[in-house]
């Protein structure tokens, strides 16, 4: 337990750059070469996560003046996913379902069950996470191990099933994403792009970032797209001018950066892919092979952003008015951007679609993380993590991305 946890505590920047290098070593590469995208890869998630937390640094007391100035009163706390995180990490799973999960994942490529290499361990936490809350409903570790691996073996078949969304939509070819709260939500976006596809007048209508740019030339690039919607946001949080002007500059930095900062991480990336291709082909013939890392890599795609940056007053009115919403959208509003990866991906970047699709996803994830709230809190509780004082219920709207966890949660509930 001590190891993993130091493990995890290094973080992706230093863990991942480790973890390439070893593997491109096993893949016959030489030091110098894995040790060089080891290091770039660390350096791309480094600055991915630098951006990612300007973003969410600078949405997140935008949202919560928002949730203030519209006077939202909701019972159950947003507390956000690192506390989610956290209060997984504080379950007695924890080495039990690293475990079994990477040596499952080991035997799923050795029987072609899957071609997905999940390098993503940080982010095992969602395992994790599906077998806590099996755990305590059913009072039994051994199910939760096993629901954990349920939600593995789905969570990799998700990830080679949306691989040349992947591949071809955001450019990482080699690539795939099996990350829990986003991915599960693949299935879902795919059917509702094909249902818009049979609906007369709206199926024409197609926005993209793209298109817009070359219509309106400089208004239309994506750092104006940024200056704009990042503007309306300040403006709806009631900042004053130069508090609206300084969150507008801030989107349309995090859009004008993100991309650049995607290609480096694909810089250290593909050399790791292409001698994982050669080292599996020269064994195994014709199978193929992809690298599993964080969907936080996907959201500098233009069309995520801007969609995810439209859904945050979305949001908050369907927290409002949605019936059977208890959740107070809060500290994971700035996360919602990441969770629009497949709300955009099936369309090929229509940002109208994406709002649609995105906003049947965050009703439904407002609702799961209503549901999870109770098992959340006396999860919270047992693990003896500090609850913010005058909150009754915590929850968050990360967990109610996973939907892949909850359905099994709520499949197991009927034998606890």
């Amino acid at each position: 337990m001590a190891f993993i946890q130091f493990i995890l505590d290094l973080g992706a920047t230093i863990m991942m750059p480790i973890v390439v290098t070893i593997l491109g070593l096993i893949f016959g590469q030489k030091l110098s070469k894995a040790f060089r995208s080891g290091l770039t890869v660390g350096i791309g998630f480094a600055a991915i996560f630098m951006i990612v937390g300007m973003l969410v640094s600078n949405l997140s007391p935008a949202t919560q003046a928002m949730v203030q100035n519209w006077g939202l009163k909701l019972d159950v706390m947003d507390v956000g996913w690192p506390i989610s995180a956290s209060i997984s990490f504080g379950t007695s799973i924890v080495p039990m379902v690293f475990a079994a999960c990477f040596g499952l994942n080991i035997i799923m490529l050795a029987l072609n069950w899957t071609k997905t290499m999940n390098v993503d361990i940080w982010n095992y936490w969602h395992f994790i996470f599906t077998g806590a809350l099996v755990m305590y409903v059913t009072d039994s570790v051994a199910l939760g191990v096993l629901a954990s691996l349920i939600c593995f073996v789905i969570i990799m078949k998700l990830a080679d099933y949306t691989q040349p969304y992947v591949a071809d939509f955001f450019g990482m070819p080699g690539i795939s994403l099996p990350h829990t709260e986003t991915v599960s939500w693949a299935p879902l976006g795919i059917l509702i792009d094909k249902i818009i596809d049979r609906i007369p007048v709206i199926n024409k209508i197609v926005i993209k970032p793209e298109g817009i740019q070359k219509k309106f030339g400089l208004f239309g690039e994506p750092m104006i797209m940024g200056l704009v919607l990042g503007m309306g946001i300040g403006a709806l949080a009631g900042y004053d001018a130069a508090g609206i002007l300084m969150l507008g500059v801030n989107m349309s930095a995090v859009m004008f950066l993100m991309p650049r900062m995607v290609r480096v991480l694909m810089e250290g990336l593909m050399p790791l892919s292409e001698s994982a291709r050669d080292f599996i082909n020269k064994r195994f013939p014709g199978k193929e092979v992809f690298i599993g890392i964080d969907a936080a890599t996907a959201i500098g795609h233009p069309s995520v952003i801007s969609t995810g940056l439209i859904l945050i007053p979305i949001t908050l009115v369907l927290a409002a008015i949605l019936p059977g919403n208890r959740v107070l959208p809060f500290t994971d509003l700035g996360l919602i951007p990441i969770l629009m990866i497949w709300a955009v991906a099936p369309s090929r970047g229509n940002v109208f679609r994406g709002v649609i699709t995105g906003t049947i996803f965050m009703a439904l994830i407002l609702l799961i993380a209503t549901d999870l709230a109770e098992i959340t809190t006396l999860i919270a509780r047992d693990v003896q993590f500090p609850i913010p004082e005058g909150t009754s219920l915590i929850s968050s709207l990360d967990e109610g991305a996973h939907l892949v966890p909850y359905i099994i949660y709520k499949i197991f509930s009927l034998f606890g």
